[in-house]
């Protein structure tokens, strides 16, 4: 089961929509409030705790927390530079009997950012501006209430000074900030605080980790699908996706190439006539950009796999070539594509799109054009259908040549066994991260080629 993720308009609702049918704001707050201070119990085991609380209702869920952890035995200072300016978070304020303290210093190793919540629009100034700047060098373990306060929650923005976190509790659902770039990277975990709101119908979610099955038992190579890969001028980005792709489940992978390929290895079919090859109806997925050039060969090449209307990822060089004309006659609900940010530029002035940021601009792209697209990069993006995924981080060693040729590799393989380009991206997405994950650090991309297998296993 997928979470929601919920923009500010979206989660104001909600909430509107709960209290409408008979929850009051106050309960809202201490289910908040209370579901927080769990997880907050948990990893301070013990040790004082610092809350910090601003005037809205986040500072509000910050006074319930901080009531919670008292009855419970927990030793905890509350630092509010201003009085609650809200009904609720006055009530709130009212329910905790400890003195609070206007201002003061971080003395406790755990401390709890309640400052500004979901809805902050504006720059942090003033007290507030200084105690973020207290907490981003203290040495404390550092817990986000909601968004860390100072980050823009429907852009993940930076509206202020922005500390290491080391978890961040998102309350009721899950925002736009938390998957995406700069504020996940400051975010450490990341855990959901339910707070009984109804939450059906929002096409935005973060993904769930996939399940997959092994093959069934009267499966044969053409079954489990077979795979060609369209190489092109550069021969080693389409000899990684191959070597991935063969460990990420797809029955037969082949590499429709002119050239000679003296380094491929044993198990990999090497087609020479590729004309042949790519009109062979057997074929469940194609995969073409890896390597191919940017010349007139490629353009007539990728002109070629289009009309094959067959499932499809382009991805590299493909998608430098790739315009509204070609994609006339092409059957778009059958392609995906995987653009890191350049290649994302290049795509939206190709197709005439123009927005703000990286999530509009996936957004837009996978309407114009009817395209599933998965905007990869430390905040990657997946738009396809109606639907809009987030992702967890994956690893940092990621960003080095050739990664993201395996990923092509790893969705094009899953492409082939199913043919669902949006569950394709999902199900590489994830691989594509167990797979870094297992590889260690300073890997190379033949190393995360080769880690796929394992990866593989984690899975099923």
């Amino acid at each position: 089961m997928t979470d929601p993720v919920l923009t500010v308009a979206q989660m104001r609702a909600a909430e509107r929509a709960a209290m409408d049918a008979g929850t009051s704001e106050w309960e809202l707050m201490q289910r908040a409030g209370e579901g927080a201070a769990q997880w907050i119990a948990r990893v301070a085991a013990g040790r004082p705790v610092t809350v910090l609380c601003g005037p809205g209702n986040n500072g509000g869920d910050g006074y319930v927390i901080a009531d919670t952890l008292s009855k419970k035995g927990y030793q905890v200072q509350v630092i509010a530079p201003r009085e609650p300016g809200t009904a609720t978070a006055q009530l709130a304020r009212a329910h905790f009997a400890v003195e609070v303290e206007a201002e003061g210093q971080l003395r406790n190793p755990v401390v709890v950012d309640c400052l500004f919540g979901y809805g902050l629009a504006r720059q942090v100034e003033g007290k507030f501006k200084d105690l973020l700047k207290k907490l981003s060098i203290n040495h404390c373990y550092k817990i986000a209430i909601d968004v860390p306060s100072g980050i823009e929650s429907d852009t993940g923005s930076v509206l202020g000074p922005l500390p290491q976190y080391d978890l961040t509790l998102a309350l009721g659902a899950w925002k736009q900030a938390h998957g995406l770039m700069p504020a996940t990277a400051s975010m450490g975990a990341r855990r959901l605080v339910p707070i009984g709101l109804d939450l059906e119908g929002f096409t935005s979610t973060m993904s769930a980790r996939p399940s997959f099955a092994a093959p069934a038992p009267d499966a044969h190579k053409y079954r489990r699908g077979l795979l060609a890969i369209v190489a092109g001028a550069m021969p080693g980005a389409s000899l990684l996706a191959a070597e991935a792709a063969m460990l990420a489940g797809a029955g037969y992978v082949k590499l429709l190439s002119e050239h000679p390929w003296p380094n491929a290895p044993a198990d990999l079919v090497v087609a020479k006539d590729v004309n042949e090859a790519l009109d062979d109806a057997r074929n469940s997925a194609l995969l073409f950009g890896p390597g191919a050039a940017r010349d007139d060969v490629a353009r007539c090449r990728l002109a070629q796999v289009l009309e094959k209307r067959k499932p499809t990822v382009l991805d590299a060089d493909a998608l430098h070539l790739l315009d509204p004309d070609m994609l006339e006659g092409a059957d778009a609900t059958k392609l995906c594509i995987t653009p890191h940010e350049g290649e994302l530029a290049k795509l939206c002035d190709a197709f005439g799109v123009t927005a703000d940021s990286k999530l509009d601009r996936v957004r837009l792209l996978r309407d114009v054009t009817g395209l599933t697209v998965l905007a990869k990069g430390p905040d990657t993006i997946l738009a396809g259908g109606a639907t809009t995924r987030f992702f967890p981080r994956g690893s940092s060693w990621l960003s080095v040549a050739g990664t993201g040729d395996v990923l092509a590799g790893i969705v094009a393989s899953r492409l082939a066994g199913h043919g669902d380009p949006l569950r394709a991206c999902e199900e590489g997405v994830w691989l594509h991260q167990e797979a870094a994950r297992l590889a260690s650090p300073a890997f190379s991309a033949s190393d995360l080629a080769r880690a796929v297998k394992p990866a593989m296993a984690s899975f099923l």
